[in-house]
């Protein structure tokens, strides 16, 4: 665990690896410039070519041999201690020929060795293993020869890289001391928010009231004040909750006290009878709220579940069928439209929930001898449910309002507990689609819209 702590990176470190990375590229780059700039030079006039035209030069009116040589060993000595097209001083070797053929001088360093290319151009020979340069120029009495040392591509990097590095090594402390201090101080406002935040208490969902001073921590500051924000309308959420919960619960709670003792205290069959009767009702409401808010509970804090591939069709036709007695016992219509086979990949519990209420609610408010019609239908948006009825509707300032948990439209003599529809749009986001309320049929009661957005396969 120890070590773990000691090696995790840190934003430091990251600084210096990318001070030291930019290092290493600017050596990369300033060695290709360089080279670039060695090989222009070279195509345009090489300093061998330059030696040895001057050279030439030199001794072109000379025709002592005594006065040639003392004019070579001269320049040989000079360029011990120069150098030329990058080379190491003393690297140049030197070679005279008389016009008849016979070696006048020859550096100690390539004795042996006969130096010989086209006259007046720079060409590369093989001597002792190693390539070199070799120039050779002629005057009417003398052929001079000159050589030098190849500089390739490894010499080149090996020498720019000796020349550059030290200058850069001084370089880089002095440019990673001012970014290192710009990082440290440009830290401490965040780590200001880390201590403020890890002091508070775990109740205090308070906003932070802080402005950073730098651009780059304003997204991080908003972001923890809408998660904040966030919690604290959850937190709000679940007290309002709770408390209608327990508002809600106390009226059936109530009547199954007060029938209880009904029951108990009846003289005879028939008040015995009345009051078990409206224990039975009153235990059924409970028990009905109860499973209501277990559900919205669930999907409140569920995550979304594996979708899975079904018959969407078949799924409808099966919970239609547990409402249809209900509805045939106050004469109600209940019809459906859809394809023989739907095939999609749904949320089987949540799409159950979304139906079951829609058609609870329609059934509950809808007036004995109505029409519930029930559609589904797979369209470009995706998979559409429609439940639409002939009953009192919900007026158009009350459309937002009915998704609320606990809310009951007035004017309505059926009793219900207002969960319905919130566990409708609780369901339905958890899906990731939308729920609409429209027009119902014939111009009369209400439609709900749900668009799923699925895949369908027919």
């Amino acid at each position: 665990m120890m070590s773990g702590r000691l090696w995790r990176p840190t934003l430091v470190q990251r600084v210096f690896l990318a001070v030291l990375l930019a290092f290493v590229f600017v050596l990369l780059a300033l060695q290709a410039y360089m080279y670039v700039n060695f090989r222009q030079s070279l195509a345009v006039d090489q300093g061998l070519s330059k030696l040895g035209r001057s050279l030439t030069q030199a001794i072109s009116q000379l025709d002592d041999e005594a006065g040639v040589r003392a004019v070579i060993v001269s320049t040989e000595t000079i360029y011990k201690t120069l150098r030329i097209s990058g080379n190491p001083p003393g690297t140049l070797r030197f070679q005279l020929w008389d016009r008849g053929g016979r070696l006048v001088y020859s550096s100690p360093g390539i004795q042996g060795e006969l130096l010989a290319g086209p006259l007046r151009q720079v060409t590369t020979q093989d001597i002792g293993g190693e390539p070199y340069w070799v120039y050779q120029d002629e005057t009417p009495h003398w052929s001079l020869r000159l050589a030098e040392p190849e500089r390739t591509f490894a010499k080149v990097l090996h020498n720019n890289t000796r020349n550059m590095l030290p200058y850069l090594l001084l370089a880089f402390p002095i440019v990673l001391l001012p970014v290192w201090l710009a990082v440290k101080h440009g830290l401490r406002p965040l780590r200001r928010l880390a201590d403020g935040i890890g002091n508070r208490k775990a109740t205090d969902l308070s906003p932070l009231g802080v402005d950073p001073p730098y651009a780059e921590l304003r997204p991080l500051t908003s972001a923890l004040e809408r998660m904040l924000q966030q919690l604290r309308d959850k937190v709000q959420r679940e007290r309002a909750f709770v408390h209608d919960a327990a508002h809600e619960l106390r009226t059936p709670m109530a009547v199954i006290a007060a029938q209880a003792h009904a029951l108990a205290g009846a003289g005879t069959g028939e008040d015995r009878a009345r009051a078990q009767a409206h224990l039975e009702q009153a235990i059924a409401r409970a028990s009905h709220l109860t499973q209501q808010l277990l559900d919205l509970a669930l999907l409140d804090e569920a995550q979304p579940a594996a979708p899975r591939r079904i018959d969407v069709a078949q799924l409808a036709r099966e919970i239609l069928a547990q409402s249809a007695p209900r509805a045939m016992t106050r004469r109600i219509e209940l019809t459906f439209d859809a394809a023989d086979n739907l095939g999609a990949s749904i949320d089987v519990p949540a799409f159950q929930s979304i139906l079951e209420n829609l058609l609870n609610n329609a059934i509950r408010y809808l007036h004995d001898g109505g029409q519930v019609a029930v559609t589904l239908r797979a369209e470009d948006e995706g998979m559409v449910l429609t439940v639409a009825d002939d009953g009192p509707g919900i007026p158009a300032t009350e459309r937002e309002q009915v998704f609320e948990r606990f809310y009951r439209g007035a004017g309505h003599e059926a009793s219900g507990s207002g969960l319905g529809l919130s566990i409708v749009r609780q369901a339905v986001a958890r899906m990731e689609g939308r729920v609409e309320v429209t027009e119902g049929l014939s111009n009369k009661g209400v439609a709900f819209r749900v668009v799923l957005p699925v895949v369908s396969e027919g």
